[in-house]
């Protein structure tokens, strides 16, 4: 199993090369580290052509030997330079040709520090890749040792949710992390205010209502895990509640070495990565690394 590293010859993409030797040491699987230069369209003519090639060719190297230098000896890497016509294509010839168990990103560079900010590319990723795609919020940087040490499964209790969670828990296993699974509710700021006076959340009969079934669905899947081979510990179900998604995700609590893992439907007869509105609006607010994953398809 390998993880494919997207980087940009636009900016020295640390936190995507971050994030990429975290789970390749908690995985215990090497890295493709790849740059994607832009082929020249209309082809340019004799000299003019080969220079630009070269020229692109030349920033990619320089790319490529910075992240072998942060990466260092820490894991087992690869690095190629692929010409494709944009960067998301070239990253999805990329994940067909080389079959990566997950695709890892960086967020976009002006982003606010610590949360998941999507570009264009890796937007456009999220939609049409067939692999599991892995973000790295803003300025992301876990410490050279740094390990995955809890996974939590966003939970909505569908049938799609419970998939996740099955696929999520021999993950955590293998990276030898407890299993979470979390669920989110926003609420308006006037019922906010209403619910953090006397009684809070447990006071509001909707949420109670909401709750009480989250957790009864979680109960059920929880049994299932127990007769997994790979088995992760488990901890107990969260329940965040805040006047805005960012509120809501902070609410459950986050810590050094956690993921976050989302699910998506699927498209049409290939499984794609494609993101419901809350799904999306999730991964905009989470302050730590989120792995969204395509509905049927396990990475594990």
């Amino acid at each position: 199993m390998s993880l494919l590293v997207g980087v940009d010859t636009g900016r020295r993409s640390a936190s995507a090369l971050a994030l990429a030797a975290q789970l390749a040491n908690s995985l215990d699987t090497d890295l493709i580290v790849a740059t994607v230069v832009a082929s020249a369209w209309p082809p340019l003519r004799g000299n003019v052509d080969h220079e630009w090639r070269e020229h692109n060719r030349e920033a990619a190297n320089i790319v490529l030997e910075h992240a072998a230098r942060v990466l260092g000896d820490r894991v087992q890497a690869r690095y190629l330079v692929h010409e494709a016509a944009s960067s998301r294509r070239g990253l999805l010839e990329l994940a067909e040709s080389e079959r990566p168990a997950c695709l890892v990103l960086g967020s976009a560079g002006r982003g606010e520090p610590g949360r998941i900010a999507l570009g264009g590319v890796s937007e456009a990723l999220l939609r049409v890749s067939a692999v599991p795609v892995a973000i790295a919020p803003v300025g992301y940087r876990p410490g050279p040792a740094a390990s995955v040490t809890r996974l939590t499964a966003a939970y909505g209790g569908s049938a799609a949710a419970r998939d996740l969670v099955l696929a999520a828990a021999p993950v955590a296993a293998r990276a030898g992390g407890s299993l979470r699974l979390a669920s989110f509710a926003v609420r308006p700021d006037s019922e906010i205010g209403i619910l953090s006076g006397a009684g809070g959340a447990a006071e509001d009969p909707v949420l109670r209502e909401w709750a009480t079934r989250i957790r009864a669905h979680a109960s059920e899947i929880l049994g299932e895990i127990d007769d997994l081979t790979a088995r992760p510990a488990m901890e107990e179900v969260a329940i965040g509640i805040g006047e805005s998604w960012a509120a809501a995700i902070d609410d459950v609590g986050w810590r050094d070495g956690d993921l976050l893992m989302v699910g998506s439907s699927g498209l049409g007869p290939i499984a794609r990565v494609f993101l419901g509105s809350h799904g999306m609006k999730i991964v905009r607010n989470a302050a730590v690394p989120v792995i969204v994953v395509p509905e049927g398809v396990s990475w594990s």
